[in-house]
C-alpha cells in the first residue's frame, strides 16, 4: 500500500475527521468546530474552556479540516474497473429490520444557521423490527445526492470509484407486531457528521426490538438530502460555541419526540404526508425513551435529558460535555462509554457530570479504540483506504488497534445491555463488572 508523505498523511487524517464531524467535535475551547483543541492534556495541567471545563481533545483533533483533497493522493480508476462496494456488518438481533425516512418541519422555531425566518427542518430515519422484509428494497446508507457530496468533499472520491453501502433497513416494511410497543432510542451524531454514521449501531438495536431514530441536525451536518433532491449543507458560523450547538440539538431531539407522539396518536408528521409503515402508530412507546450519541452527539445527550424529562436513559459514546448541563443533577440512568485514551481522569466535563449523576451510572472504556472507533467510518475506512492511499499505520492512528468488527460488536452489545436494563428492566450481567467475554472493556471506578 502506498505510504503517504507526512504532509499528505495529515491531510488524509483531516479529511476523515472532517467527514465524520470528529474534528469538529472540537472538544477544545468550547468554541465550535473550526477551532481545534490541541493535543490531549492531563487534567492537572489543563486550562479551562469558555464552557468551564478542562479541554480534552481526541487524537488528531489538532489537525485543521482540509476540505480540498490533494489529487495526487487518490489513485486514478483503472479503465473498466468496477466501483469498490462498501459494506456494513449485518445486524445481530433476531429480527429483520425495516426503515422509513421522514421530513419534519418545526414551525415553532427558526433555523439558527440560516438568515431570515426559515422554519427548522430535519430529516430523520426510523429503524424497527419487521417480520416481512420481502418486497421492500434495502435503504441506501446515504441518499444519492448527499452520498455524492460526502464522497467528493470528504474523501475526494466519486460514485464511479466507490459504491456506498446498502443498509439492512427494508423501506416501508411493516412493523413486526409480535414485539408489541417498541421502546424508543434516539441517536445524535458527531459535529458536521451525518445520521448515516450511526447506522451500524441503529440497525442492530432495531433488530433486537427497539425503534431507533437517527437524526440529522440540519446545517450542522455537512450534507442533508431532503425530498426533491434538495441538498442542505453546513452553514454553521465558525465561531459558534459548542454549548449553543448542544442547545440546538437538544431542541431538535425534543421536537422529534413530539412527532413520535403524533405518530403514536395515529397522525403523520411527515411534511409531505409520506406513507408510514403499517403498524407503526401502534408500535411507538413514548413511555420508554433512551438516547445515545457519538462525540458531540454524545455530549448532546445530557443537555437533551435536562431539557426533556421524557428521556429515561442516556449513553455517551466518547463525547465531551459543554455548557451548564453537566453541573446539574440528573436522576436518570447514564452510561459513559470511552475510547482507550479518554475517561474521567483527563476530561473535566466527565468528572463534573459523574458527580451529578444521582441515578444508575456506569463508566466503561474500550481499550484499543480511538475517538473515531465509535462511528461507521471505523469499518468503512479500512475498505476504502487503498483508494485514498492510507497505510496500515494511518488506519491504526485513526481507528485504533482493535479490529473494527470486534469494536462494533462490543459497542452493540453494551449499548443493548444498558438499554435492556434501564428501559426494559432486564438485568444484564456484563454491566456488573469485567467480563471474560469482553476483555477489551474495563470499568472506570
Amino acid at each position: 500500500m502506498q505510504q503517504l508523505r507526512p504532509r499528505n498523511r495529515r491531510r488524509a487524517i483531516a479529511r476523515t475527521i472532517g467527514a465524520a464531524g470528529a474534528l469538529a467535535i472540537v472538544l477544545g475551547a468550547g468554541a465550535a468546530p473550526a477551532t481545534a483543541a490541541g493535543k490531549p492534556k492531563s487534567s492537572a495541567a489543563s486550562t479551562t474552556s469558555p464552557d468551564g471545563y478542562a479541554p480534552w481533545a481526541p487524537q488528531n483533533d489538532d489537525v485543521r479540516v482540509q476540505r480540498k483533497v490533494a489529487r495526487h493522493t487518490v489513485p486514478r480508476l483503472r479503465a473498466g474497473a468496477s466501483p469498490l462496494q462498501l459494506t456494513l456488518p449485518a445486524p445481530s438481533g433476531h429480527s429483520s429490520v425495516g426503515m422509513v425516512g421522514l421530513h419534519l418541519i418545526d414551525k415553532s422555531r427558526t433555523d439558527p444557521y440560516v438568515p431570515g425566518n426559515r422554519a427548522r427542518e430535519l430529516m430523520v430515519s426510523l429503524w424497527y423490527p419487521t417480520s416481512s422484509p420481502s418486497g421492500h428494497y434495502e435503504a441506501p446508507w446515504m441518499s444519492s445526492v448527499a452520498g455524492a457530496h460526502f464522497l467528493s468533499t470528504s474523501l475526494g472520491l466519486t460514485p464511479q470509484q466507490v459504491t456506498l453501502p446498502r443498509t439492512a433497513g427494508h423501506v416501508l416494511a411493516p412493523v413486526d407486531t409480535k414485539h408489541g410497543k417498541l421502546p424508543v432510542l434516539l441517536y445524535s451524531t458527531g459535529l458536521h457528521s451525518d445520521r448515516a454514521m450511526g447506522t451500524a449501531l441503529a440497525q442492530d438495536l432495531a433488530s433486537r426490538g427497539y425503534l431507533v431514530v437517527t437524526v440529522d441536525h440540519t446545517h450542522d451536518a455537512n450534507e442533508v438530502q431532503f425530498p426533491g433532491n434538495r441538498l442542505e449543507v453546513n452553514t454553521m458560523p465558525a465561531g459558534a460555541h459548542s454549548s449553543d450547538t448542544l442547545k440546538v440539538r437538544a431542541a431538535d431531539i425534543r421536537f422529534v419526540i413530539n412527532q413520535l407522539g403524533t405518530i403514536a396518536n395515529g397522525g403523520d408528521p411527515d411534511a409531505g404526508h409520506a406513507k408510514l409503515p403499517t403498524g407503526l402508530s401502534k408500535a411507538v412507546d413514548t413511555s420508554r425513551i433512551g438516547m445515545f450519541g457519538f462525540s458531540l452527539g454524545g455530549g448532546a445527550v445530557d443537555t437533551a435529558m435536562q431539557l426533556d424529562h421524557r428521556i429515561d436513559a442516556g449513553a455517551d459514546l466518547d463525547g465531551q460535555f459543554f455548557g451548564t448541563a453537566p453541573s446539574k443533577d440528573l436522576d436518570r440512568p447514564f452510561m459513559l462509554f470511552s475510547s482507550g485514551t479518554h475517561n474521567r481522569n483527563n476530561d473535566g466535563s466527565w468528572r463534573t457530570l459523574w458527580s451529578h449523576l444521582k441515578g444508575y451510572r456506569v463508566d466503561i472504556q474500550l481499550h484499543g479504540a480511538t475517538h473515531l472507533t465509535f462511528y461507521d467510518n471505523a469499518v468503512l475506512g479500512p475498505q476504502y483506504a487503498p483508494l485514498v492511499g492510507w497505510s496500515p499505520a494511518t488506519l491504526q492512528q485513526l481507528f485504533g488497534t482493535i479490529d473494527p468488527n470486534r469494536a462494533i460488536k462490543i459497542q452493540r452489545d453494551y449499548l443493548a445491555a444498558f438499554f435492556d436494563q434501564t428501559l426494559l428492566h432486564q438485568h444484564r450481567s456484563v454491566l456488573d463488572g469485567p467480563s471474560n467475554a469482553y476483555p477489551e472493556i474495563s470499568f472506570v471506578r
